[in-house]
């Protein structure tokens, strides 16, 4: 009889990766605080590193998904985890050699490797868990600790800059980077020495098959527009945090006032959207099986839109408590823009919109769902460009209300998200063969 194999070992190792995902992804918006004074650069030149390393995507999206067909999840995984070593090393040597150049080809090599991990990590997930029930929750799992890391991130960058963003270098978030190439090292040596169950050789087989013929997910009306719907998504929930941390954070502006460390303040603030984040998603998973992914996509969006439009229209001078790291001061209440909790907020709506576009996108394709897969994960890369759309209107209105105005960016995504809910995800090429 064949002994079982234990997987405990690479299945901890690929929820750090879950996980890693996040950590290196968020680490691109404080970094774009950091660039923009070190190399005196405007706002949207700041925002190139979550920019080039969104865009990766773009171009690896698919080939990601053909890659980890033809060459099985342990090939895939460690090319991954190379690439991301790679990436994240060559942001650390920017700090050294001071070169702003340098940083965004680190960042667009470290979203090659994002791309890829995403596209491994929640099959491998499923398949060390043994698929079913258990797998499931491995990814459950998985994705928890991605949103703990994207929050945890954020809160130590604001507290590894204490002399002010003006006087922020690269150098001082060494410790998160060397932490980085520490786990990526030590989850390569663990894949390479572990033996990982694969696909099935029949997968090459079933590809083709949904390949051939005049029609693919490009035929579907709804999954046109989920794919746009994706492009917004992504845009959105990266955007809302983004710019909201340059905000408070902006020394000529002042928002947060005096007597608080304004980097940990606004890092602190920018985390609790990606807890709330994880609160969100705990909360979907125990309602998704009573709730449709239209009702949901459809409050969310609503909710979505009412928290932007308040926060455009409140007046900063408008104060509100909430729980932060306030530096050497410890946690504790500090007061904020009642703005800035409104976009905090946005995290509880943002949290379940993947699930429920991607769910709604795929519905009734069939055979061609794998494919489309692939297309998804390219159109990650709005994560990119509207942030950097955003950061563009902060500089051209030139004032402190050039931040609240490029919400108006998220305003319109949000609605075409409700627009989806309602209409646009309903399936009307019913008639296009879907099976084999």
């Amino acid at each position: 009889m064949e002994k079982k194999q234990n997987f405990i070992l690479p299945i901890i190792v690929m929820i750090f990766l879950f996980g890693m995902i996040s950590f290196v992804t968020n680490l691109a918006s404080p970094m774009g605080d950091i660039l923009k004074y070190q190399f005196n650069v405007p706002n949207w030149m700041g925002t190139l590193g979550v920019f080039a390393n969104f865009v990766a995507y773009a171009i690896m999206g698919y080939p990601a998904g053909n890659m980890l067909q033809r060459y099985g999840y342990k090939k895939t995984a460690l090319v991954a985890v190379a690439v991301g070593f790679i990436g994240v090393g060559i942001q650390t040597l920017s700090g050294t050699v001071e070169s702003f150049g340098v940083y965004l080809l680190g960042a667009f090599i470290a979203g090659f490797s994002m791309c890829l991990l995403n596209t491994v990590v929640n099959p491998m997930l499923n398949r060390l868990g043994g698929g079913g029930n258990k797998g499931n929750q491995l990814i459950q799992a998985g994705g928890s600790f991605n949103s703990l890391c994207g929050t945890a991130v954020i809160i130590l960058t604001g507290l590894l800059i204490p002399e002010g963003i003006k006087n922020a270098q690269i150098s001082h978030v060494f410790p998160l980077m060397y932490a980085a190439l520490a786990i990526f090292a030590f989850a390569f040596i663990v894949i390479a020495l572990t033996k990982i169950p694969e696909n099935k050789p029949e997968a090459a087989d079933k590809k083709k098959s949904a390949s051939a013929g005049k029609y693919g997910p490009m035929s579907f009306r709804h999954f046109v527009l989920g794919s746009i719907a994706i492009f917004i998504y992504v845009g959105v929930e990266v955007g809302v945090p983004n710019v909201l941390q340059k905000w408070l954070q902006n020394p000529d502006l002042n928002v947060l006032g005096s007597g608080v460390n304004a980097e940990a303040v606004a890092g602190s603030v920018a985390a609790t959207y990606w807890f709330l984040m994880l609160v969100g998603r705990l909360l979907g998973a125990v309602i998704g099986s009573k709730v449709s992914a239209r009702a949901m996509l459809t409050v969310v969006a609503s909710l979505g839109v009412l928290l932007t439009l308040g926060a455009i229209f409140s007046s900063p001078a408008t104060l509100v408590n909430l729980p932060v790291f306030n530096g050497s001061a410890g946690f504790g209440l500090v007061n904020v823009p009642v703005n800035a909790a409104l976009l905090v907020f946005i995290g509880l709506c943002t949290s379940v919109m993947w699930g429920g576009i991607f769910n709604l996108a795929v519905e009734g394709l069939g055979k061609y769902t794998e494919k489309a897969s692939g297309i998804f994960m390219a159109l990650v890369c709005g994560g990119g460009i509207l942030p950097l759309l955003q950061n563009a209107i902060v500089d051209y209105t030139n004032n402190g209300e050039g931040y609240l105005t490029s919400y108006w960016v998220i305003v319109v995504g949000l609605l075409f998200l409700l627009y989806y809910a309602v209409s646009g995800s309903k399936n009307v090429n019913k008639d296009i063969p879907v099976n084999d």
